[in-house]
C-alpha cells in the first residue's frame, strides 16, 4: 500500500490518524470514569435532576433550575431563594466541582454545615465563588474566589474570565483543609488552632459559636442572588 506523505509522517511519530482526530473524545459531563469509580468517587449531580439534594431547611424556592446538564441559580424572575443542600453529610472528603458565575455575581460552596441557622454559612466554612473583577463594591482579599470566605485569603487569583468554567477541589480531613482552584492550591489551614480561633474572634463569625466547629455536615451550593452555574459535582471519602 502506498502512503501519502502526511500518513508516513504520522506513522513515523507513532500515530496513525484515521477520521478527523487521533485523540479520544473528552469525557462527558456529569459522569465518572472507570478510574474515578475505582478511586471511590461518587456523583452528586447527574445533570438530569437534583436527586440527593434538598432546599436548605426545606424552604420554598424557585431559584434553581437545570439547563443542558448544568445546575443554574437564576438571578431574575425569582420570588423565593434557598441554598441547595446535600441530603448526605460528609466529614473527611475530597470534593470536585466545576463552576462559573455571570458578571457581577457571587456564590459559594459551604461544607460541614448543619441546618440549625438562618444561613448555611453560619455553621460551615465557605469556599468563595465571585466575579473578582466585576463585582460591585469593594472585594477584600479574603472574599475573592478560592478563599475561605472572610477567614483565609486565596494566595493566588487564578480564576478564568467571567463566564468560563473553573475547576475547584476541596480536601477536608480531620482539622486540615485545602482549597484548590484550577489546579493551584490557594488556601491551606487547620481548624481549631489558636491562630484559627483568633481569626474567627476577629471576624463576622465571632458571635457564631457553631461556625467551623462541626466535624461532619452538609455541602451547600449558595444562592446569593443567582448568576451561578455548577456541573461535574463529585465526592469521595478520604
Amino acid at each position: 500500500m502506498l502512503l501519502k506523505p502526511t500518513m508516513r509522517a504520522a506513522i513515523c511519530c507513532g500515530i496513525l490518524i484515521t477520521g478527523l482526530s487521533a485523540f479520544s473524545p473528552k469525557e462527558a459531563d456529569n459522569t465518572l470514569t472507570a478510574k474515578e469509580k475505582k478511586e471511590g468517587w461518587q456523583l452528586l449531580f447527574d445533570g438530569k435532576d437534583t436527586k440527593g439534594w434538598h432546599n436548605y431547611q426545606g424552604k420554598q424556592m424557585d431559584s434553581w433550575e437545570i439547563i443542558d446538564g448544568q445546575l443554574h441559580c437564576k438571578s431574575e424572575g425569582v420570588t423565593k431563594r434557598a441554598d441547595l443542600t446535600t441530603d448526605g453529610e460528609y466529614g473527611d472528603f475530597e470534593l470536585a466541582v466545576d463552576w462559573k458565575v455571570d458578571p457581577k455575581s457571587n456564590s459559594g460552596i459551604i461544607y460541614r454545615a448543619n441546618e440549625n441557622h438562618d444561613h448555611s454559612y453560619e455553621s460551615g466554612p465557605e469556599y468563595q465563588l465571585i466575579d473578582d473583577k466585576g463585582y460591585p463594591g469593594k472585594v477584600e482579599d479574603n472574599q475573592k474566589s478560592g478563599s475561605d470566605y472572610a477567614m483565609h485569603a486565596a494566595s493566588s487569583l487564578v480564576t478564568k474570565p467571567v463566564g468560563e468554567y473553573n475547576h475547584t477541589v476541596i480536601k477536608v480531613k480531620g482539622a486540615h483543609v485545602e482549597h484548590y482552584l484550577n489546579g493551584v492550591k490557594v488556601v491551606e489551614f487547620d481548624y481549631w488552632t489558636d491562630d484559627w480561633k483568633k481569626l474567627k474572634d476577629a471576624s463576622k463569625w465571632k458571635d457564631k459559636p457553631e461556625y467551623g466547629m462541626l466535624k461532619a455536615g452538609h455541602i451547600c451550593l449558595q444562592d446569593h442572588g443567582g448568576g451561578a452555574w455548577f456541573k461535574n459535582i463529585k465526592i469521595r471519602k478520604i
